[in-house]
């Protein structure tokens, strides 16, 4: 199988997930600027999880570039990650509802933590699959980008405990690493093009 119906499906599924959670955003029932105050903290929830959901459809895409075919583990680590994705429009709209109050951040956190940890098993799905010198391999290399925003979503976890605040300032700061594009993938294939 080709990368092409994966790619498909799971534009689709990110189209989905995108739309519930711009629903969560209920429309106010006064025509002042001040009524919409009461939805700042559902509004800033949805910006950051689009945003976040922004980072995995991009990254997925360069991520499936590298794929020569999809086999039966790629396709169920793409089903994990879409999963884990899935939860973000209940665990954004829990957060801002709750004017992102401790538990709800350990949930958001805890949802970060295992997209994380799908998007890093569909990568290595995809290097077992395209075997050690793969383009996807050498293009990621230790990838410390992955490694680093997955511990930064345990010590946000963690940091719920005591400091709801700043764990989610450190769930913005792990989101604004991949913010910037990942050029890696792009590099690994252009490089493997000239060899």
């Amino acid at each position: 199988m080709t990368t092409v119906r994966l790619e498909a499906f799971s534009d689709a599924v990110v189209a989905i997930i995108i739309t519930i959670m711009v629903l969560e955003l209920k429309v106010p029932h006064g025509t002042h600027f001040g009524d919409l105050a009461p939805l700042l903290p559902v509004f800033l929830s949805y910006i950051v999880s689009f945003l976040y959901v922004g980072i995995y459809w991009n990254n997925h895409h360069h991520l499936l570039q590298t794929c020569k075919e999809v086999t039966g583990s790629i396709l169920w680590a793409n089903l994990h990650l879409l999963f884990w994705l899935s939860l973000f429009p209940f665990a954004a709209g829990w957060l801002g509802e709750n004017h992102f109050a401790s538990v709800p951040t350990a949930l958001y956190a805890c949802v970060l933590l295992m997209a994380g940890m799908a998007y890093y098993f569909l990568q290595q799905a995809i290097i077992q699959a395209q075997g050690r010198h793969s383009v996807l391999k050498r293009a990621i290399g230790k990838d410390w980008k992955a490694k680093l925003s997955l511990l930064l979503y345990v010590v946000a976890l963690f940091a719920t405990l005591r400091a709801p605040g700043v764990a989610q300032a450190i769930l913005v700061i792990a989101g604004l690493i991949w913010f910037v594009p990942d050029r890696r993938i792009e590099k690994g294939l252009i490089a493997a093009q000239t060899e």
